[in-house]
């Protein structure tokens, strides 16, 4: 954290605290993680860090929200004095189908060959990353201007893939579908 990020820290809580601001801290565990044994000066500083925060929490009289998809790496200082936690679970197939859905707009140039059932059973990643795709998916249609097919999704699901670290593997798990061609690359 720094000093420089105790000084940003202190203005920000004090700031807040004069506005009446609500704080969110996004990637809550990588600001609020857990303390470890020291074995070295830099474990001893990164425990001050964190100590440090866990004071300026405590000091905080308004209301603080903190997003994490990782709250086992949370130093339970910290997940002690949290009042409320609200858990969001990994999307089911259903919820997956629905999201899927909310993320085209009702003007979106659809392709009749796009199969929500399909990207809702075989697709399994969070919200975010739906999204993610979706967006891909459009950009690529848009330029070539043509309306978003499976095509551009599987485009959009491999790159969404590749980015969180998880195994693509378009012959078993995936129908095939024609390669998208963009003006960076021959074939992706």
């Amino acid at each position: 954290m720094g000093k420089l990020t105790e000084k940003n820290l202190s203005k920000i809580f004090q700031e807040a605290q004069t506005s009446n601001a609500i704080l969110f801290f996004d990637e809550a565990d990588a600001l609020f993680g857990k303390r470890t044994e020291v074995s070295d000066a830099h474990d001893r500083y990164a425990n001050i860090e964190t100590s440090y925060l866990l004071q300026k929490m405590e000091e905080y009289e308004g209301v603080v929200m903190l997003a994490t998809n990782l709250r086992d790496n949370m130093d339970e200082a910290f997940t002690r004095r949290i009042r409320f936690i609200i858990e969001f679970p990994f999307p089911d197939v259903d919820s997956r189908l629905k999201i899927w859905k909310a993320h085209f707009p009702k003007t979106a140039p659809l392709s009749d060959d796009i199969d929500f059932d399909f990207l809702a059973n075989r697709v399994q990643v969070a919200g975010g990353n739906i999204k993610n795709i979706v967006l891909n998916a459009a950009f690529c249609a848009a330029e070539e201007g043509s309306p978003i097919s499976m095509r551009h999704l599987m485009h959009g699901i491999k790159r969404e893939y590749e980015k969180i670290g998880k195994m693509w593997d378009e012959n078993r798990l995936f129908k095939k579908v024609a390669p998208i061609k963009t003006s960076e690359s021959k074939e992706l």
